[in-house]
């Protein structure tokens, strides 16, 4: 990364590497951050009858951390000290996109596999990105990219598929704005994930032959 464009308190921060261990017996609490559902859609996303499993996103190991991840070449990922998501990424993800639908008012019922809902729909996730990045130019980005799958149980097929990217500027390296656009970056894959699955999904209902579960 080079002390000629970072402070000395974000190299230290970024000391860590991926295969370091967490020292969680000294020193004091890291501080947490959390990321916030999409709230707001456009008004053509389709009212739907059917259910939706969204079953936590497959991931790396790298990725499938409490940690906050940077990569400061495309060969190397380190994390941020002192600092942790409230929740394992991919976890948390899943949360993320359960509470946008819900949010949306657009579907009947919604949630995770584990709570017994017998679905119509389950959608399946790989998150294949979601780390902060170095630039070339020295600059700090923040890239999310989630793959999704539309799968029908009862008929044993993926019915539709698509991924979805967002990459946002941070406005320096401290950790508060790399965490405000990761917020930025999720919430514009989010809106993108949950409009394509309704209209994905409504579109497969509607062609259906009738008593199709």
């Amino acid at each position: 990364m080079g002390a000629r464009f970072v402070s000395v308190a974000i190299v230290s921060a970024l000391a860590l590497s991926a295969c370091a261990l967490p020292d969680l017996g000294s020193g004091p609490p890291p501080d947490l951050y959390v990321l916030s559902p999409k709230s707001t859609f456009a008004d053509d996303i389709p009212n739907v009858t059917w259910q939706l499993v969204v079953e936590e996103p497959s991931t790396a190991k790298g990725i499938d951390t409490d940690r906050i991840a940077i990569a400061p070449s495309a060969l190397e990922v380190k994390y941020f000290g002192g600092s942790r998501w409230a929740d394992r990424a991919p976890r948390m993800v899943q949360q993320l996109l359960i509470q946008s639908f819900e949010n949306t008012k657009k579907i009947v019922s919604v949630g995770r596999q584990s709570i017994g809902l017998r679905s119509d729909f389950v959608l399946k996730t790989e998150l294949r990105e979601f780390q902060a990045e170095k630039t070339p130019e020295g600059g700090t980005v923040v890239r999310v990219r989630v793959n999704l799958k539309l799968v029908r149980p009862s008929l044993g097929t993926i019915v539709a598929s698509e991924s979805f990217e967002s990459v946002k500027p941070a406005n320096s390296e401290n950790v508060p704005d790399i965490v405000q656009s990761f917020d930025d970056a999720v919430g514009a894959v989010l809106k993108r994930a949950v409009a394509w699955t309704l209209t994905s999904g409504e579109e497969n209902m509607k062609k259906s032959p009738k008593g199709w579960n």
